[in-house]
Parts: structure tokens; sequence; C-alpha cells
């Protein structure tokens, strides 16, 4: 892993704990930004990338937010790592818009599946409509943003993945 690459990986882990710090209130918890910035390092850095920024950026939400779901955060940030890195597998093979809505689709639906088990189907079901909405919003946000910042970014870094 080069040092620019080190570099831009704390930068998309900054711009999501900026993200993490901007919050709308919804039904359960609040929805944030801080999974979009994930999404663009999938984009830009490759998807595993956008996997450390994914998984990284929902700790640091968490922490934000006092960690209210205490140690189902870790499945959270995994479940957001594979989610992100399945974005970056789409979005490299030139597939954007499944990339985005196999994104939201995954995030709103199949991801708080384990809420059902470990709280209520209850939980789940109120969790929905802000995990819809909050998914909504960051993939739109990085489906208009990446492009625009495609230019920056030199061609061969684009084409390598973080390697770990």
């Amino acid at each position: 892993m080069t040092s620019r690459l080190l570099s831009l990986l704390a930068l998309f882990s900054a711009l999501s704990a900026v993200g993490a710090a901007v919050k709308i209130p919804a039904v359960v918890g609040s929805v944030a930004f801080d999974v979009f910035p994930a999404l663009l390092a999938a984009a830009l850095l490759g998807s595993r990338a956008g996997a450390i920024v994914g998984a990284l950026g929902h700790l640091l939400s968490a922490l934000i937010s006092g960690f209210p779901l205490g140690p189902m955060h870790v499945l959270i940030a995994i479940e957001m790592a594979l989610l992100v890195f399945l974005f970056g597998v789409l979005y490299k093979k030139n597939k954007k818009n499944t990339a985005g809505i196999l994104f939201i689709l995954l995030n709103t639906f199949a991801a708080p599946l384990p809420f059902i088990i470990l709280m209520s189907k209850a939980f789940y079901v109120a969790l929905v409509p802000s995990l819809l909405i909050g998914s909504m919003i960051n993939t739109v946000i990085a489906m208009v943003t990446i492009p625009r910042l495609i230019s920056l970014f030199k061609q061969d870094l684009m084409n390598k993945d973080v390697r770990l």
C-alpha cells in the first residue's frame, strides 16, 4: 500500500466521520451521511478501499451516536464493508446502475435481517423506512459525485485496488 493510497483512505474515512456527524432524525435512530464517502472510495480507489472506509465509517457513526446497539455495530460494520465491496466490484464492471440499486436494496432489506432474530420483527419493520431513505440519499449523492471526481484521479490509481 502506497503512502498516497493510505492518505486517500484516511481522507475518505475522515469524510465518513464528517458525514456521520450530519444526521437527519428518523423513525428509529437517524439517517447519517457516513456511507457515501465509502461508495466514492469503492468507485475511485477500488472495492477493498471502499470496504475499509465503509466499515470505519459505520463504526465512527456509531461512536458519535454513543453505540446505541452495542456490540452489534461490529456486525453492521462487516455488513457495510461487504455491501460497499460489492458496489465497488459492480461499479468497476461498468454496471453502475445495478451497483447503486443493489446497494440500496441490500442495505435496506438484507443488512438488517439479523435484527429480526436479535431484536424483533417489529424493530426490523420500523428500521426499514429509515434505511431506505438513508440508502437512497447516500447512493444518489455518491452516484452524482463519482463521475465528477474521476477526472481528479489519475488513470493508474483508478485501476488499482488496495492490497491488504
